[in-house]
């Protein structure tokens, strides 16, 4: 009886501490914020509190946590001029602290995107002022060396003032991690590289350089279906999301749908894109006059999408959001407004009901989660 109880009992724990995260918060520094936040995160209760932060870091845009959870990179000195980097911290994962390492060039101003390779041996950044990526080795220690490989693009597109030039603005790895997907809004294409990460140059180009979206649509943010057959891109300026079925490591357009009312008018300010866990739902941001995310559901024979409806993000300019790794809890950063609104997600309608519970943090940009 004793050790029924208690297997019983450590089941139990286990499954609480399985729904418990450290939420990692990026943020811009020119309104009081002091840069990266750490929360801990229950989604048992859907509840968050803090519980550290950073000093002297100037804005940490972007962030991404490395495969073992020992690592936070940042994007830093962004929109600041001949300034951009990539800074390295450690993570205490006992009392939740960071601790800052060192920092290198992003190879271009403004860096907005950084990922981590699974291998936790590459960083890869894109500038979005600079039109440039950027692969830099992750040391042993956690500490970052210069870039081996930085890749301008050149060119343009139709709209002389915001795409005349590149402007590289995420740099996200496949799910196999065998390449790596780069959404360049001022040339209206999706580069494509190969990644090799064994050698020392590890970018090449993809069979499959490019895809080119609509004049003037301004990809942003690529989002996979956990399926891997899917893969979708969210439009900034033009405020669509564009559907491909990926097959032999190329990708073909199947759809193009409105993240918006076909009745609004732009400009639109489409941001961030993500893919429910299991893979039955797709979610869009939308900022400008919207200040909402778009809710569409995914055919699983053929990837494409309908719309479900669309939510107010309880707040202004959502650049960034994140799904609870459960499914159960969408969590939105404003950052205009500085609030991160916590949403309840019904799994079987895709649906999302504020809870009430929110976070505020000045110019908020960037979610990321640790299971703790």
């Amino acid at each position: 009886m004793r050790l029924l109880l208690f297997l019983v009992f450590t089941t139990i724990a286990s499954g609480a501490s399985s729904q418990k995260y450290y939420l990692f918060i990026g943020s811009y520094t020119d309104s009081g914020s002091k840069g990266i936040y750490v929360y801990t995160f229950d989604a048992s209760t859907g509840r968050a509190a803090f519980v550290s932060n950073t000093t002297g870091v100037v804005n940490p845009s972007f962030l991404s946590v490395s495969p073992a959870g020992n690592f936070v990179y940042a994007c830093t000195e962004t929109r600041k001029a001949n300034a951009g980097s990539i800074s390295a911290f450690s993570f205490n994962r006992e009392n939740g602290s960071l601790k800052f390492i060192n920092k290198q060039s992003s190879g271009g101003d403004n860096p907005v995107y950084v990922s981590v390779h699974k291998n936790g041996k590459w960083v890869v950044c894109g500038n979005y002022t600079g039109g440039s990526l950027a692969a830099l080795p992750i040391n042993k220690d956690g500490s970052l060396s210069p870039a081996a490989q930085v890749i301008k693009h050149t060119g343009k597109s139709v709209d002389s003032l915001r795409q005349d030039r590149s402007h590289v603005h995420s740099t996200i790895f496949s799910p196999d991690y065998r390449h790596l997907y780069v959404p360049d809004l001022g040339l209206d294409k999706v580069m494509i590289y190969k990644f090799s990460e064994q050698a020392a140059l590890p970018l090449s180009p993809a069979k499959q350089q490019f895809v080119r979206t609509v004049d003037g649509s301004g990809p942003r943010h690529v989002a996979f279906h956990p399926n891997g057959k899917y893969t979708y891109v969210a439009e900034e300026m033009g405020g669509f999301v564009d559907v491909y079925k990926s097959k032999n490591d190329t990708l073909q357009q199947v759809q193009r749908i409105a993240a918006h009312p076909l009745e609004t008018k732009g400009p639109f300010g489409s941001a961030d894109i993500h893919t429910s866990p299991d893979g039955r739902f797709l979610y869009v941001t939308n900022r400008a006059k919207e200040n909402n995310i778009a809710i569409f559901s995914i055919n699983q024979t053929t990837g494409k999408l309908t719309t479900v409806g669309y939510e107010s993000t309880r707040g202004e300019v959502p650049r960034n959001f994140i799904i609870e790794p459960s499914g159960k809890y969408v969590l939105i950063a404003n950052q205009a407004s500085g609030n991160i609104v916590i949403f309840k997600r019904n799994v079987q309608t895709g649906l999302l009901q504020a809870t009430g519970e929110e976070i505020k943090v000045p110019e908020v940009s960037c979610l990321q989660m640790l299971k703790k």
